[in-house]
Parts: C-alpha cells; sequence; structure tokens
C-alpha cells in the first residue's frame, strides 16, 4: 500500500508543478499583452500628435502658402513635417487637401477677376466713347480758335484715350476704333503722338518701299502696343535722353519696329517675366498685375496673341532694353499710288531728295517747333512742305461760315501769338512761363508709371 501512497503523493505534486507553471505563464502573457498595448496606445497617441500638428501646420501654413504661391511662383510650398509618423493614407489626404484648396482658390480668383474684367470693359467702352467725342469737339476747335491751350487739352485727350483703350485691351475688349489701310511709317507717327515725352522718340524710315502699308484690321492694334512700348521707353529712361525708333523691312517675314532707350534697364527676374507676358500667355489676372498694375507689356502680349504680331524684349547697345516688334508679311500692304502720305512722315534713311521736289518758301523755312524760347510742347500737325502725290485730289470747299487756312496761315497766326506773348511778358518784366514740354512730362508720370518694367 505503501508505493500507492508515493505515487499518489508523486501525482499530486507533478500536477501542482503543472497548475503552478501554467499560471506563471498565463501571468507572463497578460504582462505581455499589457506591455504591447501600452507600447500601441503611446503610438497611436505619437501618430495622432502627429497628424493633428500636420493639420495645424496644413491650416496655419501650407494652405496659406499654396494660395500665395498662385501669385508669386517663388513662395515656397511646405511639406509634411512629420512624414514618418503618419501612415500613407493620411499623407495622401493631407496633400489632397492642398490641392483641392488650390482649385478653389484659383477658381474663385478666376470668377472674381472675370466680374472685375467686364466691369472694366463696359467702363472703359463708354469712357472711350466720351473721349471720341471730345477729340472730335477739339478738332474743330483747333480750326476755329488759335489759343495753344486747345491743343494742350487735345494731348491730354488722346494720353487719357490711350489708357483707356489699353485697360480695354486688357480686359479682352475690341480696341473701339476702326482704320482703314495705313502706311507703316503713320501708324509709327500715330503712337508716337499718344505719349507723354513724344519730343524725345526719334523715327528712322529705314523701308524698300515708302507706300508699304498695314491691312485695316491690324492697323489701331499695331498703334495701340507700339505707343504702350513707346510709353515705356520714355518713362524708364532719363529725360535727357532719346528713344530710337527704327522701322526696316524684311525679305519675307514681315517689317520691324525696332525700339530702343538708354534706361535703367531690367535685372534677370524682371526680363524673364516681360518676355512671358509679351509672349502672350494663356490668362494674365488683373491681381497678378501688382499695385498699382503694370499693364504696359499685358497689353502688347493680348495684342500679340490675337493678331498674329511678334515682340522681343533684350538689353539694348544704348544701355537700356531693346524691344522688337514684328508685324508679319500677310498683315501688310502696298497702299495705292493715289494714296497721299502725311507730311509728317519721315522719308526713308536710304533714299536721296527727290529731283522734282519743289523747293519749300523762304518764308516757310523756319523749324517745325517755336523758337525755343517759348516752344508749345505739342507735336506738330502739319508739315510745311507736303510731299506731291502722284495724283492731287482737289481741296475741299470750306464749310459756310467756316474760313479755310493753309498751313502757313495757320503757322504765321502762331507766331504772331507767340511774339505778342513775349514782347508782353518782356515789358512787364516777367519771367517767361516754365517749358510746356516739362509741364507735360511732370504731368504726366502716372500716366507713363503703369508701364511694365
Amino acid at each position: 500500500m505503501a508505493w500507492i501512497v508515493a505515487v499518489v503523493a508523486v501525482i499530486a505534486a507533478v500536477a501542482a508543478t503543472a497548475r503552478s507553471y501554467r499560471a506563471a505563464r498565463s501571468e507572463q502573457l497578460a504582462v505581455a499583452h499589457a506591455e504591447l498595448a501600452e507600447r500601441q496606445a503611446k503610438a497611436a497617441e505619437a501618430r495622432t500628435a502627429a497628424l493633428v500638428d500636420e493639420i495645424r501646420q496644413l491650416a496655419r501654413k501650407r494652405i496659406p502658402a499654396a494660395a500665395l504661391a498662385l501669385s508669386h511662383p517663388s513662395a515656397q510650398v511646405p511639406g509634411l513635417r512629420e512624414a514618418a509618423e503618419v501612415d500613407g493614407g493620411a499623407a495622401r489626404l493631407l496633400t489632397e487637401a492642398v490641392q483641392a484648396a488650390r482649385t478653389a482658390v484659383m477658381e474663385e480668383r478666376q470668377r472674381v477677376d472675370a466680374a472685375a474684367r467686364a466691369a472694366m470693359r463696359g467702363t472703359s467702352a463708354k469712357i472711350q466713347s466720351l473721349l471720341n467725342q471730345s477729340q472730335q469737339l477739339l478738332h474743330e476747335l483747333q480750326h476755329e480758335y488759335d489759343d495753344p491751350r486747345i491743343l494742350q487739352l487735345d494731348f491730354r485727350n488722346e494720353l487719357a484715350l490711350r489708357r483707356t483703350q489699353s485697360t480695354a485691351v486688357l480686359c479682352d475688349a475690341w480696341p473701339g476704333l476702326a482704320r482703314q489701310n495705313s502706311p507703316l511709317v503713320e501708324i509709327v507717327l500715330g503712337a508716337q503722338s499718344r505719349v507723354a515725352g513724344y519730343e524725345r522718340i526719334k523715327v528712322a524710315n529705314h523701308l524698300r518701299d515708302e507706300r508699304l502699308g498695314l491691312a485695316a484690321r491690324a492697323a489701331e492694334p499695331l498703334a495701340i502696343a507700339l505707343a504702350e512700348l513707346l510709353a515705356n521707353a520714355t518713362a524708364y529712361s532719363h529725360p535727357d535722353t532719346d528713344v530710337q525708333v527704327t522701322v526696316q523691312q524684311s525679305g519675307g517675314r514681315g517689317a520691324f519696329l525696332v525700339v530702343d532707350d538708354a534706361g535703367i534697364g531690367m535685372d534677370d527676374d524682371a526680363l524673364d517675366r516681360a518676355r512671358a507676358l509679351l509672349a502672350g500667355p494663356s490668362e494674365v489676372l488683373l491681381t497678378e498685375l501688382g499695385d498699382p498694375p503694370q499693364t504696359g507689356f499685358a497689353v502688347v502680349g493680348k495684342l500679340v496673341v490675337q493678331y498674329g504680331f511678334h515682340c522681343h524684349i533684350e538689353a539694348s547697345p544704348f544701355g537700356g532694353m531693346r524691344t522688337i516688334l514684328r508685324v508679319p508679311a500677310h498683315l501688310l500692304t502696298v497702299l495705292e499710288d493715289d494714296h497721299s502720305l502725311s507730311a509728317l512722315a519721315p522719308a526713308p534713311v536710304s533714299a536721296g531728295p527727290a529731283p522734282d521736289r519743289p523747293a519749300a518758301p523762304a518764308q516757310s523755312a523756319r523749324p517745325e517747333r517755336a523758337p525755343a524760347e517759348a516752344p508749345s510742347g505739342l507735336p506738330s500737325r502739319r508739315r510745311r512742305a507736303p510731299r506731291p502725290a502722284a495724283a492731287t485730289p482737289a481741296p475741299a470747299a470750306p464749310a459756310a461760315g467756316q474760313v479755310s487756312r493753309t498751313p502757313e496761315q495757320a503757322e504765321s497766326s502762331w507766331a504772331a501769338l507767340q511774339q505778342g506773348t513775349l514782347i508782353g511778358r518782356s515789358v512787364a518784366g516777367r519771367v517767361p512761363a516754365p517749358d510746356a514740354d516739362d509741364h507735360d512730362h511732370l504731368g504726366d508720370q502716372d500716366d507713363q508709371g503703369d508701364d511694365e518694367k
């Protein structure tokens, strides 16, 4: 019986040992599970904290930076702060949130910009109509009165009209003026007359065909584009320097208008931006043109796309900038011989004086401008000895009650008026008034300051 008791005791001991082992094992497993749960909880807390930080950065930095980058491409948009702590799905969602914010901001900007363009387009059309009516009235007054202030008012009306036309073009409107086929040199002169500081612009005509003209549909757009380039050149160069304009003709590539100034030039960033605007981007928002808006190059870019011009800007050998405006050959035409050219149009540089050109009378040999001590400050409307046309039409009969005057008679009246003014000031001991050219230049600084640089 003793051995049976011993076996039972051994079995009981083994069972107790097994129970003790299982209890210890269970306790170890429980501790391991607890440690694992604790580590997982800490990792989850870390991921949650990282995700919260990323969302905070998304709201405070990434989305505002993405919106700023729409206007300033050089602005840096920060990425994820703790990319390792955020899983792939959350990272993708955060990136999609930035892209969605960019898209929403861009769409809203385009909607607001379109509304602003529509409002400015309608306003520009009304103002342009009123300015054209004022211009017509001023032209009638110039034939009735000799007051030089009428010319000054006409010139300022022309500056306002150019600004209105540029605004309309920038807002996708029609330039608002129809022309016939026009000589290329006359278009250059028309653009020159729309710019403050026009007396500094020197035009050199290198055309092989003096009667080279531009198609009617592109005449006014070319005048607007060239006026913007000339305004930019005069605004950013010293008042004592000249702006050179060269008109030349190329074989099958059309004609070139080259504008050189001796101004302050451009740095690389400004030059790249100017070239991008002159290339005619698909869309330019008004909010991207600065405050105040610098619209010159943007207007030229619009016309380049619409009418097939080509414009390039580079450093000028004169120290400033050189702008080359190319007119394609399909927009050029040759005018008929019976089309009389403007008396102010410069003769081709390579051509000598015509042998059959009548000599100007001795009393008409005075310079185009008034004497240096009392300049008029305005462009001359007609030349003293106009070029003879092949077939000169008979002059129209003057209207009833209106006295017809020749350019020489108008010149004599103006000279007498200016001479009388000078004599009266000298007798009274007054100092002559300042140069009207300087007054025009100072008074129109704002007009030129909005051009692109």
